[in-house]
């Protein structure tokens, strides 16, 4: 296929996804915000005042960054789990791999609806936390890394549970035992200052301890661990969880229920 073609392809499902997601806001767009907005007034103003400060900000805006990525993870990961699964169990993605169409192109066009529903989530997260707590942005290139990075990663890591996932019983199993608990101890609610030794370094075996920290350094100027580092991992996770992604949409195998 001809360049033109393939972004027409990739245009095509990228836009089924967007229109997907807008259709049905109630369960897309709304639920998360309201969680955080709790996440907010629960963590940020109830407990929040009787904390104080947190890495020397107040403790609202200290879990703010922190919850937006958490947001940004679990939409972004569930979005096209989802999506994909759906299209697996109905077959219709058979239409799709016997047609001309590129590999890449099926495999972005699903990445960038999820790439588009966690960023969507992040921005009108970070308009309610406006309402609570002021933000900016200290480092734009670690932020906006971070933002798409973590994005990808996730979108690829939704993509490769539709595909190995037989039910839709599998596509809860990852996001319920793996997900929320690695978000939860991935340095959200606390600094990994507050964690003893030998705490911290169970939490650097954490791999969203980086990322939140990553996109807690582009908003507050704050980390717990060298930014850098971080950045190259999630560029280097990105690249092995695509290739493993391309790899099983090109087999076909598990595609098939």
């Amino acid at each position: 296929m001809s360049w033109s073609k393939k972004w027409i392809a990739f245009r095509t499902i990228w836009f089924k996804e967007i229109r997907r997601i807008l259709r049905i806001w109630p369960q897309t767009l709304l639920p998360p915000v309201i969680t955080m907005s709790l996440y907010f007034v629960i963590f940020g103003k109830m407990i929040g005042s009787r904390v104080g400060e947190m890495g020397g900000v107040p403790y609202m805006q200290f879990i703010v960054p922190g919850l937006i990525m958490m947001s940004i993870i679990t939409n972004s990961y569930s979005n096209v789990v989802s999506s994909f699964f759906s299209a697996k169990f109905t077959a219709s993605i058979e239409e799709l791999l016997v047609s001309p169409v590129s590999k890449h192109a099926i495999l972005m066009g699903y990445i960038s609806g999820g790439i588009f529903r966690g960023l969507a989530i992040g921005v009108i997260v970070s308009i309610v936390a406006l309402f609570f707590t002021d933000l900016g942005i200290e480092h734009l290139f670690v932020t906006v890394f971070t933002v798409l990075g973590t994005s990808i990663l996730f979108s690829l890591g939704g993509f490769i549970n539709a595909v190995f996932a037989r039910s839709f019983d599998d596509i809860s199993i990852i996001p319920s035992f793996v997900l929320t608990p690695l978000t939860y101890l991935g340095g959200v609610f606390y600094s990994m200052e507050n964690l003893s030794p030998f705490w911290q370094n169970i939490s650097l075996l954490n791999p969203i301890v980086y990322m939140v920290n990553s996109f807690r350094y582009g908003i507050l100027g704050y980390s717990d661990v060298n930014v850098w580092y971080s950045m190259a991992a999630i560029f280097v996770f990105c690249a092995i969880f695509y290739t493993i992604a391309y790899r099983l949409l090109s087999s076909g195998s598990r595609v098939r229920l």
